[in-house]
């Protein structure tokens, strides 16, 4: 009995991982179709219907893994969000040798990305929507402190020498600004020359 329940444990076990994989799956293949969504659409015209048509499943699977609409934008942000601060290490993965410079441009790439739209538009509804203003804000609260954790290790920066940490803290407000300006106009060009600009002023801030 006891070589028949082994055999059988291992038949479930080999049955549930196919489902396993395709539950993951189908929860990324939603939070990035929301993300896209919320990028392209605002929150109004980002519903979990259309989301779950972009992402090719069910609104009932949709709603399976996110019960409600709130669970859905805010895991979705919080995805992307860590998935950009995993690519802005892997960009420096020896460190980023004192080059400052490219920091702050990859620093302003994360502000003016798809993410950082969908971002803005899920801080809007949370403005006026009860139930999503709490999460919006706590998310918000960590992806930035993650962010300026990076910062602070990319930039080789010493946060116990006075003025270091709001000098690290002036570069994220900056680059969110590019980002608040991207989504107006491309302005690549000018970005580059204030991306120069404030390198220069980190490493007379900084050294």
């Amino acid at each position: 009995m006891g070589g028949v329940s082994t055999v059988g444990d291992r038949a479930d076990r080999v049955d549930r991982v196919p489902k396993q994989d395709r539950s993951r799956a189908t929860r990324q293949r939603l939070l990035e179709a929301a993300v896209a969504c919320l990028a392209e659409h605002g929150w109004a015209g980002s519903t979990v219907s259309v989301v779950a048509e972009r992402a090719g499943v069910s609104r009932g699977a949709a709603q399976h893994h996110f019960p409600t609409r709130e669970d859905l934008f805010t895991a979705a942000v919080e995805y992307v969000a860590e998935e950009r601060s995993t690519a802005l290490r892997a960009l420096f993965p020896e460190g980023a040798a004192g080059d400052r410079r490219a920091v702050v441009s990859a620093l302003v790439d994360l502000y003016t990305g798809p993410l950082f739209r969908a971002a803005l538009h899920l801080w809007v509804a949370a403005s006026n929507e009860d139930q999503l203003g709490p999460r919006v804000t706590e998310l918000e609260a960590r992806v930035g402190r993650e962010t300026h954790r990076i910062a602070v290790d990319l930039l080789g920066v010493d946060e116990s020498r006075p003025g270091a940490r709001e000098t690290v803290q002036g570069v994220l407000d900056m680059a969110r600004g590019l980002g608040l300006a991207n989504l107006l106009t491309d302005d690549a060009g000018r970005r580059e020359r204030v991306v120069a600009q404030w390198a220069r002023l980190l490493d007379e801030a900084l050294d």
